[in-house]
C-alpha cells in the first residue's frame, strides 16, 4: 500500500507541475475511499474536479458533491461525461484495478476511448492499468516512484 501511494503522489505531483498551463478539469475515475480525490483538491485548487465510482465508500467529509459525482459503471458515466462536460480535461487520474487482471484489460481496453474523448489536447492520463488510446503518447514516470507498484501515464496530442 505504502508503495503504490507513494507512487501516486509522484506521479500526480508530476502532472500538476507539467499541466500548470493546460487549462482544464480534473477527472478521478475511480474515487474509492477518496483519499486521492482528497489530494487533487489541494494539488488542482481552483479546478473543477469531478470523480466517478460504482457507490460511494469514501468517509463523509470526503465525498465529492453531488453534482460532481457520477455513479454507476464507468462506460456508462464515461459516455454521459462527455455529454454533460465536454472535451475539458486536463487530467484523468483512472484508479480502476481489481484484483482480476484480465478483467481489469478489458474494462480499460473500453473506457480508454471514452476518457480520449475528455481530454484536452495536452491532457494527461494516469493509471494503474496500462491503456492505449488514439493520440496518446506514453510518459516516463518520475523520480520518487517506486518500482513496486505499476502505473502508466500517458500525453494526449
Amino acid at each position: 500500500m505504502i508503495s503504490r501511494l507513494v507512487t501516486q503522489r509522484a506521479c500526480l505531483d508530476h502532472a500538476a507541475r507539467a499541466l500548470a498551463d493546460v487549462p482544464g478539469m480534473v477527472l478521478e475515475v475511480g474515487l474509492g475511499k477518496a483519499r486521492t480525490f482528497d489530494h487533487l483538491r489541494g494539488l488542482f485548487a481552483g479546478r473543477a474536479l469531478y470523480a466517478f465510482d460504482f457507490e460511494v465508500h469514501a468517509p463523509k467529509r470526503l465525498v465529492p458533491e453531488p453534482e460532481t459525482l457520477f455513479l454507476g459503471d464507468f462506460r456508462e458515466t464515461l459516455g454521459r461525461a462527455r455529454a454533460d462536460l465536454g472535451r475539458n480535461a486536463a487530467l484523468v487520474h483512472a484508479d480502476v484495478g481489481s484484483k482480476d487482471r484480465a478483467a481489469d484489460a478489458l474494462l480499460a481496453a473500453e473506457i480508454a476511448p471514452m476518457i480520449g474523448a475528455l481530454l484536452v489536447p495536452g491532457g494527461m492520463v494516469i493509471t494503474d492499468r496500462e491503456m492505449s488510446g488514439a493520440g496518446w503518447t506514453a510518459v516516463d514516470l518520475p523520480s520518487g516512484v517506486s518500482g513496486d507498484w505499476p502505473y502508466f501515464m500517458y500525453r494526449a496530442d
